[in-house]
C-alpha cells in the first residue's frame, strides 16, 4: 500500500507497538491491560467503525451496494450482514476493502502524527487486524502478537460476538494463520491462562521490547 500522506518525521520520543494476531486470541485483553498502563492505544476496528458510519462517501458507496437498509435507524452499519455477504464473495470483499482500508490507514497515520506533534513520550499500540496487510509494521517499532489455541477463540468468540462456529471459521480462513503472525513478530504472547496473567505478560512484553531499544538492540521503525 502507498505510504504517500504518512508521517514523514519520525523524531519522536514514543514507543510503537503493533499488536497483531487472530480474532479471538486475546488482543483486546492485551491492549486494555496496555492503555490501563498509560498507552494510548489506536483501535483499528473503532476507526473502521468511523469510516463506515461517518464517511459520506463510504455511506453512499456502502448503501448503493447493500441497499440503503443497511443503515440502522442509529446511523450505524449492519456489520454482519455485510461480513455474511463479504465472506462470501471475493469481489465483494475487494470493493468493500479498497473503500474503507486507506480511509483507515490515514486516520492510523493522522494519529500518530498528532501524538508527536504533541510530544507524547509514552507506549502507543496499534491494534490493527490487518496491521501487516497495510504495512503498517515499518511504523512500529516491534510487533507483539497474541496467540491461543482455536477451541478457546471459538469460544470466546460465541460468548463475546454470538457467532457460531461456521461464522468464526470463515473470518479464521480470510486471516492469517497463528504462525504466520508469529514468524511477523518480535515476541509473541501465548494467552493459555487467566486474564491477569495474560494482562501481567503483555505489560512485561512490552518492557523487553522497550530495553532493546534502548539498548540499541532492535527497533524496526523507518520513516513511514
Amino acid at each position: 500500500m502507498s505510504t504517500s500522506g504518512a508521517p514523514q518525521d519520525r523524531a519522536d520520543g514514543f514507543f510503537v507497538v503493533g499488536l497483531v494476531g487472530r480474532t479471538g486470541s486475546g488482543k483486546s485483553t492485551v491492549a486494555r491491560a496496555l492503555a490501563a498502563g498509560g498507552a494510548v492505544v489506536i483501535e483499528g476496528d473503532a476507526l473502521g467503525h468511523q469510516v463506515t458510519d461517518q464517511d459520506p462517501e463510504v455511506r453512499a458507496a456502502l448503501m448503493a451496494e447493500y441497499g440503503n437498509d443497511v443503515y440502522g435507524r442509529n446511523g450505524a452499519l449492519d456489520r454482519r450482514r455485510v461480513a455474511a455477504r463479504v465472506f462470501s464473495d471475493p469481489e465483494a470483499r475487494a470493493r468493500l476493502d479498497r473503500l474503507v482500508h486507506p480511509r483507515i490507514v490515514e486516520r492510523i497515520w493522522d494519529r500518530l502524527e498528532r501524538l508527536r506533534r504533541e510530544g507524547f513520550e509514552g507506549v502507543v499500540v496499534i491494534d490493527a487486524a490487518l496491521l501487516l496487510e497495510w504495512g503498517l509494521e515499518r511504523c512500529c517499532d516491534a510487533v507483539l502478537a497474541v496467540s491461543a489455541p482455536e477451541a478457546e477463540q471459538l469460544l470466546r468468540l460465541r460468548r463475546a460476538r454470538g457467532w457460531s462456529e461456521e461464522e468464526s471459521r470463515a473470518r479464521f480462513s480470510a486471516q492469517r494463520s497463528e504462525r504466520s503472525f508469529a514468524e511477523a513478530a518480535d515476541l509473541t504472547l501465548e494467552n493459555r491462562g487467566s486474564v491477569r496473567e495474560l494482562e501481567q505478560a503483555a505489560r512485561e512484553a512490552v518492557e523487553v521490547l522497550r530495553r532493546r531499544r534502548v539498548e540499541g538492540r532492535g527497533s524496526r521503525r523507518e520513516p513511514c
